[in-house]
């Protein structure tokens, strides 16, 4: 089976002038299609430069990554954007909906660049506000939503494009319990429909959600736990 993600002795050093700082130390991992992997540690430990690379939003130094079953080491900056574009649904943190336009057009957003007819946009949009439970404020705009209920636009935005892969950067981390927990099982139905999820977390509770739970500590994967099958 042809792994969605493998990683093999990756590298990530960020230099300035009087510092240099290796933010990735030889990471070697693979993620399975349908995985849903949490990563952990503390502030400073790598998590948020291996999402960026993962997405291809950032380059390693040193190291192979194979995206798809492609090595994508030399690939353009055009290639690594349609591949993103293609293949990739993000959910961040901080939502990142665009106060000036509707839910609707937040989500449909993630398809605008994809070359999908306004008919297909529509229904996609529908079906996927549906799913996470907000087609009723499809007019709405962001600022008129609850925490929860934006970050629930964020996810359907990442469904909408039928992505093969959601990165999701502390998704919950601006929740109460109960939305956290509907996010998860957002998250979750996605894993269990055939989508890879990533998530860096420091909720432990969240974490234990996950299949599969990586610690990372000074940029290098220092255990690994599988939690379900």
């Amino acid at each position: 089976m042809v792994q969605v993600l493998k990683l093999e002795e990756l590298e990530k050093t960020y230099r300035t002038t009087e510092i240099e700082t290796r933010a990735l130390d030889k990471v070697s991992l693979e993620i399975s299609p349908g995985e849903f992997v949490a990563v952990m540690g503390p502030s400073g430990c790598g998590k948020s430069t291996l999402l960026n690379i993962l997405g291809l939003l950032d380059r390693p130094n040193a190291g192979r990554y194979w995206f798809f079953g492609e090595e994508i080491a030399r690939y353009s900056e055009r290639r690594l954007t349609q591949l993103r574009r293609e293949k990739i649904g993000f959910v961040f943190q901080s939502f990142n909906l665009i106060d000036d336009l509707s839910v609707a057009d937040n989500v449909e957003v993630g398809l605008i660049y994809r070359n999908v007819s306004a008919s297909e946009r529509k229904k996609r949009v529908k079906a996927a506000l549906e799913r996470v439970g907000v087609a009723h404020r499809a007019g709405h705009r962001p600022q008129q939503l609850s925490g929860g209920q934006q970050q629930r636009v964020a996810v359907a935005r990442a469904l909408v494009s039928n992505p093969k892969l959601i990165l999701a950067d502390e998704p919950t981390g601006n929740l109460d319990t109960a939305n956290g927990e509907a996010v998860m099982g957002l998250l979750k139905d996605a894993a269990a429909s055939g989508v890879t999820v990533v998530m860096v977390t420091h909720s432990l509770t969240h974490a234990a959600e996950a299949q599969r739970t990586l610690k990372l500590l000074d940029g290098r994967v220092v255990s690994e736990t599988l939690l379900a099958l």
